[in-house]
């Protein structure tokens, strides 16, 4: 059991991702799973967009021995901001639309199946991503001080698909709302381009994908030298202007195999700023949620979160 770890708070979202009337029952089994190996878990469902993050910040308050995270890549980033700098580990039973953390960890999208796994599970003390925005100038899907993420940012094409992603078909059809905007978008996607400042170059590109994750989205692998156990990011970035150059790299891509592609680049670093070359509006996204549009800098936060992680997938 994770360092004698004896109660739980679970925080679910009940509307997202699809086979919700399922999923409560599944729950409750989790629940009854958890209980038998010791571990006493309270339900606390999310009652809208960002509730998440107060009610990981209550539990941190009610020193709760863990938290578990029950939902899609949204979900589990509004925990992160409610846990964000807190000793209180998270636990992870995958649902939503997508799961990016559950593929990273090996960790099977069944909620009884997983919660299995968490009474023999690793603690683990890792870093965060956190995005900033240029000057103060913070919005409601980007604070002042920031808001962290687990698995991936990025700015220019997918950032303008997470912002335009229509919420109700989202709900309806899950992932398949995400490749339907991501099809309009290579339609009708100018790629402005942008500045990057990090490691002490300037680059410009028109896509720029900052990873804690091997796993993207979706089937997709892009930064795959990144490691949630490394106090980095891995950064990739396409240069190409031309939607036809951004077509002739999918294969690549579905292939994990981007680099070494003309126009693609890829390095370590612990910071990055990126901002607009010229007048062009380029929107940025963190772990799948929108946070309006650049400037904005990406930075690593040591010691941010302690992650339970199945045995094994501890390195």
């Amino acid at each position: 059991m994770p360092d004698g770890i004896k109660d739980a708070l679970l925080i679910y979202n009940p509307t997202s991702g699809r086979r919700r009337h399922r999923r409560f029952a599944e729950i409750e089994q989790a629940v009854r799973l958890l209980k038998d190996a010791g571990i006493s878990t309270e339900l606390a469902p999310t009652i809208g967009r960002n509730s998440a993050i107060g009610i990981a910040q209550q539990a941190v308050q009610q020193h709760r021995g863990m938290v578990i995270a029950c939902g899609g890549d949204g979900t589990i980033n509004e925990i992160v901001n409610g846990l964000a700098g807190s000793q209180v580990p998270m636990a992870l039973l995958p649902a939503g639309t997508a799961n990016i953390l559950a593929k990273e960890l090996g960790i099977p999208w069944d909620i009884p199946h997983a919660s299995r796994l968490i009474p023999n599970g690793v603690v683990r003390r890792i870093a965060l991503g956190i995005a900033i925005p240029a000057h103060g100038r913070g919005s409601a899907d980007l604070p002042r001080e920031g808001r962290y993420f687990l698995s991936v940012a990025g700015a220019g094409p997918d950032g303008a698909m997470v912002h335009a992603v229509d919420e109700g078909l989202k709900t309806r059809a899950g992932v398949l709302a995400y490749w339907a905007e991501g099809v309009r978008q290579l339609i009708r996607y100018d790629f402005p381009e942008f500045r990057i400042h990090s490691a002490g170059q300037e680059r410009r590109a028109t896509l720029v994908v900052v990873g804690r994750t091997v796993n993207y989205g979706g089937p997709f692998k892009i930064t795959t030298g990144a490691s949630l156990f490394e106090d980095s990011f891995e950064i990739l970035t396409n240069a190409a202007r031309s939607r036809f150059r951004y077509i002739a790299c999918l294969p690549a891509l579905w292939l994990g195999k981007l680099r070494g592609m003309d126009g693609i680049d890829a390095w370590k670093a612990t910071e990055l700023f990126c901002e607009a070359n010229g007048g062009g509006v380029v929107y940025a996204q963190v772990d799948g949620e929108p946070i309006g549009n650049l400037p904005v800098t990406f930075r690593i936060v040591p010691d941010a979160l302690s992650l339970v992680v199945p045995p094994g997938k501890s390195k």
